[in-house]
């Protein structure tokens, strides 16, 4: 479902409505009379739909964590706040950048439209930046041929499934994260798509190693063994970037989660 059409239409049309009482309509009804229930509607919600849209379109963004890629960073059911004018203001619905702000950086959390099915909204950590070399092999990452520094932490118990995962520390750039490896999780992708230039990325027993392309960036979950992520169905194109993920705004499973993430 495309939310953001949806919130636009209603817009036009309680927008619509709104106008034509003020300028004709209002005109020519006494002052005893009382107005039609589609224009006291129409008028009392575009004034409300105006601002979520306004919020929602260009400042922040409510979502939900649908799933544990992300683990141990965001939870199943974490609600974020996604910043949308981080990366530039793009027009709604057709989300076509027209003002230039920032690019994402290695080690943001990015929401953005997932290439195989843009109706979708994924979220993944950014790893890879146009015309880097990302190497994921025997479950260490590398950048431009440099291992990216990760200390080992204690092993995360999955509270749900009650198995451990091993836990280390990834720290890319000025950003220090949590990652998860599975023991019995194979090293190579078993299953990569045939996508948009496969061609930049050599697959092996140890893994995976891409060129991004230009005007792309290279995704991955923190939970590295259960996150179908860049490795197996490719790059995230600069038009499907939606906001960068900064807040936890509520959890209903664990209330102490609020502002957790940044």
């Amino acid at each position: 479902m495309n939310f953001a059409l949806i919130l636009f239409v209603l817009l036009v049309v309680t927008g619509i409505i709104w106008l034509v009482d003020l300028i004709w309509l209002k005109k020519h009804r006494s002052k005893s009379d009382k107005d039609p229930w589609w224009v006291e509607y129409g008028a009392s919600f575009f004034p409300v739909i105006l601002v979520v849209f306004v919020l929602r379109s260009f400042i922040v963004e409510p979502f939900k964590i649908p799933s544990g890629s992300m683990i141990p960073t965001l939870l199943v059911g974490d609600f974020i706040l996604v910043n949308k004018y981080t990366y530039g203001i793009r027009l709604p619905v057709i989300n076509k950048k027209i003002i230039d702000v920032n690019r994402p950086a290695r080690g943001d959390v990015m929401v953005f439209r997932y290439p195989e099915d843009p109706s979708l909204d994924y979220i993944k950590r950014v790893v890879g930046l146009p015309g880097d070399t990302v190497a994921y092999q025997n479950k260490r990452l590398s950048i431009n041929g440099k291992p990216v520094p990760v200390e080992a932490e204690d092993d995360y118990l999955h509270p749900e499934r009650l198995y451990y995962s091993k836990r280390y520390r990834e720290t890319l750039g000025d950003v220090s994260y949590s990652v998860l490896n599975d023991a019995d999780a194979p090293a190579y992708i078993p299953d990569a798509s045939r996508f948009s230039g496969r061609e930049n990325c050599k697959y092996n027993t140890a893994g995976v190693i891409c060129r991004v392309p230009d005007g792309h960036y290279f995704v991955m979950g923190d939970n590295r063994d259960n996150s179908r992520d860049s490795r197996a169905w490719g790059f995230v194109p600069e038009e499907n970037i939606v906001g960068k993920a900064f807040f936890i705004w509520l959890n209903f499973s664990d209330l102490g989660r609020i502002g957790s993430f940044k």
